[in-house]
């Protein structure tokens, strides 16, 4: 077996981080990659009078600990890459100094401006040229946000670094904006391929704050000198990968050359299918779907779905009340209860926030007429079952926009490693699940750093290297499809949206 490359990939979620390697090897003319987890550390944000805030020196320093237990345990890194959630970022002053903490995407500072931006410049005009969902944690609403509030740190600022670009900034001293995480700002036309300018003079957000972004698979610049003194390390080269984690996952979707819908599950959801265009359209706008930017010149459309947050602000309000259970357990309990007692809009404002979440759902259900749930498993199969109808239709929808009907959907994520929801979205799409990998946004990252080099050759080969390196669970529609066709329609009823 030849060693052909390594890389070291972080992965940033919004409630824990990782570092993995990835090892690119060639045995006998068949390359396979292999990934190790050396590093994992939590991701808490930290509330600060009426603000949520990213710890981000701490995400910083793990970061810094992830490059060192690299060389310390023998690895012989070439590069790294970052990838993060979207949509937040840094703001550097003159001096290149970080101006003050970030803002959580989750912060109540952007309330009640979809509806105040969306009067004064038009919800049709503000998708035309953006191409993007409206969602209140949008880097547009923040800094809005901060315009509103006359923010200190937004007048003194000369440059803004979105999420793994400031990390970067830290370890290299190279600002660069990467294009997959531009296009999560609404503030970036994809049609266009520029910075929507005008539309931050209407707003008087400052345009000399956003750098000309740079492609994925962009070499930005090797470890300064200090942090490799400090680390005790060799210089090794940052690449710019798909930053934004969704963009690295997708490239990690195992599916042969043609099209293909991917889930991406986790804390959030997001089902879509990858183009070469965006697709713009009216339609499109009132079903409100994204164009992001994706690797390789691809955009991904795509619709943002609130996830197993809903589940997991649940478990950890029961394990505050001394309830403890596991996530395992709770499946368990999920699949004792009786189907389809209860169900709920997954993307109702109501979820998007943190706290009381099960009686959230209880009110949920009783404003709509439906059982109350009262045990744990009662709350997670209502809310694993309405996933999986929610999937359905995000599927159905994507297939209309797109003029394409796929044979089955690709999940990848964390998300996946609960069966029971794979099971229920294959039983809810009358289709095959195709499960895996787990850990696709860092597989995803590594896999460009290897385009970067030279070492892996494009999209189609990073792909079926996924394919010849992991698992990939197939789960089967069971014999209950009437069941599950009768429980779309109540879904369909309850959101009155096809």
């Amino acid at each position: 077996m030849t060693l052909l490359s390594v890389a070291l990939a972080f992965d940033l979620g919004a409630s824990s981080g990782r570092a993995l390697i990835g090892e690119l090897t060639d045995e006998c003319g068949r390359q396979q990659l292999r990934v190790t987890e050396i590093h994992r550390f939590p991701n808490r944000p930290v509330q600060v009078g009426r603000h949520l805030h990213w710890d981000i020196l701490q995400l910083l320093q793990e970061v810094k600990g992830g490059i060192r237990k690299a060389f310390q345990q023998g690895y012989a890194v070439e590069s790294f890459g970052i990838d993060t959630w979207g949509v937040d970022f840094g703001l550097l002053d003159a001096n290149g100094e970080l101006l003050g903490n970030p803002y959580h995407y989750r912060d109540p500072h952007t309330d009640g401006l979809i509806a105040e931006i969306g009067a004064l410049i038009g919800k049709g005009e503000l998708y035309e040229q953006g191409g993007l969902q409206s969602m209140p944690f949008n880097t547009i609403y923040q800094l809005y946000a901060m315009k509103k509030a006359d923010s200190p740190q937004l007048q003194a600022a000369q440059t803004l670094l979105l999420t793994p670009d400031l990390l970067v900034y830290f370890l290299t001293g190279c600002k660069v904006c990467e294009f997959t995480m531009a296009t999560t700002t609404q503030l970036y036309m994809p049609l266009e391929q520029v910075w929507n300018t005008r539309l931050m003079e209407r707003l008087d957000i400052p345009a000399r704050i956003f750098l000309e972004p740079s492609l994925p698979g962009t070499l930005v610049g090797p470890l300064a000198d200090d942090v490799c003194l400090e680390l005790n390390v060799p210089k090794i080269d940052a690449v710019a990968v798909g930053t934004h984690d969704t963009e690295s996952a997708v490239v990690a979707v195992p599916a042969p050359p043609g099209p293909f819908a991917y889930l991406v599950c986790g804390t959030w959801s997001l089902l879509g299918t990858e183009l070469d265009t965006p697709i713009i359209s009216e339609e499109a706008r009132e079903l409100e779907f994204s164009n992001e930017g994706g690797v390789g010149g691809t955009y991904q459309l795509l619709k943002n779905i609130m996830g197993l947050w809903i589940l997991q602000e649940c478990k950890r309000e029961w394990d505050e009340r001394d309830e403890t259970v596991s996530f395992q357990e709770l499946a368990e309990e999920a699949r004792s209860a009786a189907p389809f007692r209860s169900m709920i809009d997954p993307d109702d404002a109501r979820f998007y926030g943190p706290g009381g979440m099960p009686g959230k759902i209880q009110s949920y259900c009783r404003e709509t007429n439906q059982p109350v749930p009262e045990s744990k498993g009662e709350h997670a199969r209502c809310i694993l079952e309405s996933l999986a109808l929610r999937y359905r239709q995000a599927l159905d929808q994507t297939e209309r926009l797109a003029g394409q009907r796929f044979d089955g959907l690709h999940m990848v994520g964390g998300g996946i490693q609960n069966e029971l929801l794979c099971r229920f979205t294959a039983c809810a799409l009358g289709r095959p699940v195709w499960s895996g990998p787990v850990e696709a946004s860092a597989i995803g990252n590594l896999l460009v750093q290897f385009i970067a080099k030279g070492k892996c050759a494009d999209l189609q080969h990073a792909r079926r290297l996924v394919a010849a390196s992991f698992p990939i669970d197939t789960y089967e529609p069971l014999d209950d499809r009437a069941e599950w066709d009768f429980a779309y329609r109540r879904f369909i009823a309850l959101t009155g949206t096809p």
